[in-house]
């Protein structure tokens, strides 16, 4: 009698640099993180169908851990898959962990929380070490800058309904989530840097990006102050500022439900 084949899931954080990616989500015609992935996968496991992400980046967005599992019939452990995908990889992606996952597990359902940090560069002339991740401004970074920041950010805080804080191409009705927090930074190995670190439940389409776009025109006195809070009140897209550049958002971290058994490293 032939036995069953055996079918597990496999859980990983991979790293990308997204620059040359049209984002995460496979798709016909084009370059994207799932589709290479995708090849690598079945470089080492023919059987592999599909993979599932936590988080569909757009063109030009980084990460640091984004989670993707599969399927697959390979008695190939979690070590074996983060070691042995190195080589089937296109060096604008890593794999930085893997686990053991039951089958069928969808990493998008099972996460909890997210954080996404952006990257903003003030310095007038291009710095080659950081084009396509940062969005560089030429306004100057000043004492007063990080303070503005804070203070407008602070009304973004909390569970409210962000319908004003999307692309017009999301279309879900609900549009309410929770900002658990929003953190202005300047980098202490870059004073030219400020980082936004952005947690919540669960993000819109362009959501940190109308964010961090507000929060810019405010301080280059192109939006009033008070103008997040005011686009939450009125649910207008118009009240908000522009969509910030892809460049400087990364995919910072992924809290999920379930982290896999058997984790390497």
């Amino acid at each position: 009698m032939t036995q069953p084949t055996l079918v597990s899931g496999i859980l990983l954080s991979i790293a990308y640099d997204g620059g040359r990616f049209s984002g995460f989500v496979k798709q016909p015609g084009q370059r994207t993180v799932a589709g290479e992935l995708l090849g690598a996968l079945q470089a080492v496991d023919p059987t592999i169908k599909e993979v599932r992400g936590a988080s569909r980046t757009d063109a030009g967005v980084h990460a640091l851990d984004q989670r993707v599992a599969f399927d697959t019939a390979s008695a190939v452990p979690p070590k074996g898959w983060a070691l042995g995908l190195a080589r089937h990889l296109p060096e604008d992606i890593a794999v930085r962990r893997a686990a053991r996952v039951p089958e069928g597990f969808v990493p998008r359902f099972a996460a909890v929380r997210k954080r996404y940090r952006y990257r903003i560069t003030f310095d007038p002339l291009r710095d080659p070490f950081l084009e396509g991740r940062t969005w560089r401004i030429h306004e100057n970074l000043t004492s007063t800058t990080i303070d503005t920041l804070i203070a407008e950010s602070a009304s973004l805080v909390g569970t409210h309904d962000f319908a004003a804080f999307r692309s017009a191409a999301d279309e879900r009705e609900n549009t309410v989530r929770t900002v658990h927090s929003i953190a202005p930074s300047v980098d202490p190995s870059d004073p030219r840097n400020v980082w936004i670190a952005v947690e919540g439940n669960a993000f819109m389409h362009n959501m940190v990006r109308i964010i961090v776009g507000t929060l810019v025109d405010i301080i280059r006195g192109r939006k009033p102050a008070g103008s997040a809070a005011r686009a939450l009140q009125s649910l207008d897209r118009r009240d908000a500022g522009i969509t910030a550049p892809p460049d400087g958002l990364f995919l910072d971290k992924v809290w999920l439900s379930n982290d896999g058994e058997d984790p390497y490293p």
